[in-house]
């Protein structure tokens, strides 16, 4: 299956690009610059698609089969561009796919979601992902929603806690684990139409995911 990776550079989507490779399929990186295109490509991307989400990416859904949307604005920026890329860059790409017939969309969003004003140091990016969500649910398309929790850099350890809202959060999950996570549920049609948060916990991945 082709995938296009939208914000194929983030930590997590590289890990996804390995695993979508990993597991058969052709990963198309989108990535806005010559300069991104080594690293993607050396984590697994088939093929690379040059593409702005604060400009028409019409042309990056050509011969696509599914997309998986892990484009986020980063801590560094300002609730300015939380809202252009993690809500409208989000709302442009399911826009896009339904109406370029693309029905596959996995969505990383984030633990959280639920209820943004429990949080209010990252209140504005909770509020961002929670409106690009519900959009997604809104639309005809044959989506997953994944929403992880605080993320490490540690070495997968292919356990989950999955649950549809994790009330007793005393873990966290590695962007790795994240990553097959989203490969796997590519080709799984059990999540569709699916909103669910995860960490790590002490069920297999697969085991884990074979309960939705």
């Amino acid at each position: 299956m082709r995938v296009l990776v939208i914000g194929a550079n983030g930590q997590v989507a590289r890990h996804t690009l390995t695993k979508l490779n990993e597991a058969g399929h052709t990963p198309v990186a989108m990535i806005r610059n010559a300069e991104q295109e080594t690293a993607v490509k050396e984590k697994g991307a088939k093929e690379t698609v040059f593409a702005d989400l604060e400009a028409n990416f019409d042309h990056a859904f050509n011969g696509i089969e599914a997309v998986i949307f892990a484009a986020g604005s980063g801590g560094h920026t300002g609730a300015d561009k939380t809202i252009l890329i993690d809500l409208w860059g989000a709302v442009k790409a399911i826009d896009t796919a339904e109406r370029l017939g693309v029905k596959r969309f996995v969505m990383l969003s984030s633990m959280g979601t639920v209820d943004p004003d429990k949080s209010e140091r990252i209140r504005h990016y909770l509020v961002a992902k929670k409106l690009a969500d519900d959009h997604l649910k809104r639309s005809s398309l044959d989506y997953t929603i994944v929403r992880p929790g605080s993320l490490t850099n540690e070495p997968a350890k292919k356990l989950l806690k999955l649950e549809e809202e994790i009330q007793v959060r005393d873990n966290t999950i590695t962007r790795e684990d994240v990553a097959i996570v989203l490969a796997e549920v590519i080709n799984q049609k059990t999540s569709y139409g699916k909103t669910f948060e995860i960490l790590n916990g002490a069920t297999p991945i697969q085991q884990a995911l074979g309960k939705l």
